[in-house]
């Protein structure tokens, strides 16, 4: 069997220089953790699609629940999630809370994402 070498490298040697650069320039580990549980947060789709949505406009749960054809108790299970990662915020007006996106943070994520997934769909 013929191994594929498009990602595996034939040597044994370990360049040390740039292995000590690396590892003294590596993130702490609990930094590390909270990026990846970032985008855990993300890695679902209706989460992105809230985020989609609250990138065009600010919406409550009912302007959420209609535009996704969900239920209000669903959009709010999911809203939660969002606030606890720090994705969204929330701001009262009246008896209405109206969402937002976090910072411009995430906007810029969700709109790299969405230039990278394009990019790769125009390359086939």
């Amino acid at each position: 069997m013929t191994k594929c070498r498009c990602s595996m490298c034939d040597c044994n040697t370990i360049h040390d220089e740039n292995v000590a650069v690396a590892k003294e320039q590596m993130l702490d580990d609990d930094i590390l953790i909270d990026i990846a549980d970032f985008y855990k947060a993300l890695a679902d789709s209706t989460r992105i699609k809230i985020i989609n949505a609250l990138d065009q406009s600010d919406l409550c749960v009912c302007d959420i629940s209609s535009l996704l054809n969900m239920t209000k108790s669903a959009v709010s299970h999911q809203l939660q999630n969002l606030k606890e990662m720090h994705l969204i915020k929330g701001r009262r007006q009246g008896k209405e809370i109206i969402y937002s996106l976090a910072d411009e943070h995430v906007r810029q994520v969700f709109e790299i994402s969405f230039k990278h997934v394009m990019e790769k769909r125009d390359e086939n």
